[in-house]
């Protein structure tokens, strides 16, 4: 009786420990910190603490994009677009060159945005990536634990014309890739020109078909699905239009319009990127910092970053949010 006491005592005490220990984490840290969490609904507490930090990990970059946790290797990945680079963060060895060029092959100077933005981890386990100055939604030809520029296209023209600047992309449970494809690659270039005269949201599918779903979006950007896969999310940066507008995904992989999700108008601004978790909260770039919508797109809360948020991901357990902000990386630990 005495032994089994003294075990439940231990045991509760480790517990209590251990508990302390989780949530003196969540708001102390040995890197610097920036910005606040702004709580817009009660809700928002059982995603994060009101006095979570925002950590600096990584600094000094041009504009980073493209956030993405790789859960079976511990590290980060996300993209330069100017300096046509994916870099890799690790707890342990920091900031670290993954891949370059990353965007752009080609020899000839390229200013403007080569480099690559979006990035995924295929059903195969394959680094997929869409390329501004290569044009095209393509896979890294190699491991992800031995990166080298090799690249096969997925997609790089529609109807025998160019894409304009593949810019985010989501893989769908059935293999189907869905993409945006804005400009923004493409401005103020000189050797580049715009061979379409829209802004798409396409899908390809295993099969390495093409299939244009949308061209009535002035400028499509981040892109991700609900949990169940059955309806796709995709945000507008234009200013005129700063929405999220929400499509129901049919049988055969087209769209069909739900209409407009969210709009960010009245707070002065538009969306970036942006991913979706498990019980189908969004936490979306937007005016003012990074923006937590509840599955019903009713906004719960912001974490407020003083500089332009581009995209972020979630760690596979859901308890780290990871964020590309400007000339940043940054880390929030949630519930």
């Amino acid at each position: 009786m005495k032994k089994t006491l003294l075990s439940g005592f231990i045991l509760l005490v480790c517990s209590y420990t251990q508990s302390s220990l989780a949530q003196n984490n969540e708001t102390t840290t040995i890197y610097p910190t920036i910005g606040s969490i702004e709580v817009l609904e009660p809700e928002l507490n059982k995603l994060i603490r009101a006095d979570a930090k925002v950590e600096i990990l990584a600094d000094g970059f041009k504009w980073t994009e493209g956030a993405l946790w790789v859960e079976r290797e511990n590290m980060l990945l996300f993209s330069d677009i100017p300096d046509n680079k994916i870099y890799k963060w690790t707890e342990a060895g920091g900031i670290e060159d993954y891949l370059y060029p990353s965007g752009y092959s080609g020899t000839e100077d390229r200013p403007g945005e080569p480099g690559s933005n979006g990035l995924i981890i295929d059903e195969s386990g394959n680094l997929l990536m869409t390329q501004h100055g290569n044009r095209q939604v393509a896979r890294m030809d190699a491991r992800l634990t031995e990166p080298e520029a090799n690249f096969i296209s997925l997609a790089n023209q529609y109807n025998g014309k160019k894409l304009n600047s593949p810019n985010d992309l989501v893989q769908h449970k059935n293999g189907d890739v869905y993409f945006t494809d804005p400009p923004y690659g493409l401005k103020e270039q000189t050797i580049d020109k715009r061979e379409l005269d829209f802004c798409g949201v396409y899908k390809v599918d295993k099969k390495g078909k093409i299939t244009l779903l949308i061209d009535s979006i002035p400028y499509p950007n981040g892109i991700g699905l609900t949990p169940d896969h059955k309806q796709l999310i995709v945000s507008n940066s234009d200013g005129n239009k700063p929405y999220l507008y929400l499509y129901n995904i049919l049988k055969d992989g087209t769209l069909e319009a739900k209409g407009i999700a969210f709009d960010f108008s009245p707070y002065g601004g538009g969306a970036d990127g942006f991913t979706v978790d498990r019980k189908g909260n969004i936490y979306s770039s937007g005016p003012g910092g990074l923006w937590i919508l509840n599955r019903n797109f009713e906004p719960i809360g912001r974490i407020r970053i003083p500089h332009p948020v581009s995209n972020c991901d979630l760690s596979d357990d859901e308890k780290t949010l990871y964020v590309t902000a400007n000339h940043q990386v940054l880390r929030i630990r949630m519930r």
